[in-house]
């Protein structure tokens, strides 16, 4: 535990040097390529605690991300910016300080708020499995989008602009590197060996006297929590929220992350969420060249022939630390 907490000083120490390096040595668009594959980490490794470790199948996601995006924006836009024109703004470091902290607590309450529909609306589908459970999630993100549409002080249909654009390098990162390490603590604790007996056996899971729902309604608080989180740092980047943001299409994009990964992998979603954000772009000059937009066609090919080639995702159930020796991690007791 103490080694963990070390590595993730280092890791922050050498983010926040990043933040003043990195986007000075990239061009803008790089940046922002960069700046989303960071918020899609966070997303597939979210969504891969409820259907890739608990096995659950869960395609709302989004709504969990905009709930998120919209709380969070809401508190930064109508209570944290008035209180920091509060603050003295003669003196910069200080100013800087209480703005970071005023963000991060905006977008804890973010996943808070993100989290309590999770367990709204866990606790009473989770009882069912399957395409049931999928039809109740993807009904839910879009309820949640509606009422969205329809909630004039948050913007409605035209958007909710003046979001202050508090994310940067450092912050999105250090939630990613976080909800990455929260992962695979989960993973190798108890409380980890119970989601993967569910995801494995429900009967027999339940035979030993796990509780099934209660487990299921924790995996999927947690992930709704990081999915606020990812939906709040992304509104706080772009500086804009729109309801067709978060529409199913972006809940089967983090599926597709998780399926191409491998189900359970997070370093598998790790790698997934970075080639899904690379590789449209990076299909661009082709669209430039024959003056037609081929990527969407190139694309899913290019996912459809893995599914089929390897329809156990790239790195099936395993981690980094089973392939490479030296990141070989002591098993929890």
């Amino acid at each position: 535990m103490k080694k963990q907490i070390l590595t993730f000083l280092i890791i922050s120490i050498l983010l926040f040097l990043g933040n003043f390096i990195v986007p000075a040595m990239m061009n803008p668009y790089l940046f922002m390529i960069l700046i989303y594959c960071g918020i899609n980490i966070i997303m597939g490794v979210s969504l891969n605690i409820i259907n890739g470790i608990t096995g659950q199948f869960s395609i709302g996601h989004a709504g969990f991300m905009a709930v998120g995006g919209y709380v969070s924006a809401a508190i930064s836009f109508y209570v944290l910016m008035p209180l920091l024109s509060l603050f003295p703004s003669d003196n910069t470091i200080l100013s800087l300080f209480f703005q970071n902290a005023l963000f991060v607590a905006s977008l804890l309450l973010g996943g808070l708020g993100a989290a309590l529909f999770g367990y709204l609306v866990g606790l009473p589908s989770l009882h069912l499995r399957g395409d049931y459970l999928g039809i109740v999630t993807l009904g839910f993100g879009e309820i949640i989008r509606v009422i969205i549409l329809n909630l004039d002080f948050i913007g409605g249909a035209r958007g909710f602009t003046g979001i202050p654009a508090w994310s940067n390098f450092f912050w999105i990162y250090f939630f990613a590197v976080a909800v990455v390490m929260v992962s695979f603590r989960l993973l190798g604790s108890s409380h980890g060996r119970a989601l993967l007996s569910i995801r494995e056996d429900e009967i027999a899971a339940e035979s030993i006297g796990i509780p099934i729902t209660r487990y299921k309604v924790k995996a999927f608080v947690l992930s709704s929590f990081f999915a606020g989180i990812a939906g709040g740092l992304f509104a706080h980047f772009i500086g804009y929220l729109n309801p067709s943001s978060f529409t199913f299409i972006k809940s089967f994009e983090a599926i597709i992350i998780v399926v191409l990964g491998g189900m359970g992998s997070i370093s598998g979603a790790i790698v997934a969420a970075v080639i899904t954000t690379i590789l449209p772009e990076a299909l661009r000059p082709l669209q430039e060249f024959t003056r037609t937009d081929f990527r969407m066609v190139i694309y899913p090919l290019l996912l459809l022939t893995l599914m089929l080639t390897r329809p156990q995702g790239l790195f099936g159930n395993k981690e980094l630390s089973d392939v490479l020796p030296f990141l070989k991690r002591k098993k929890s007791p």
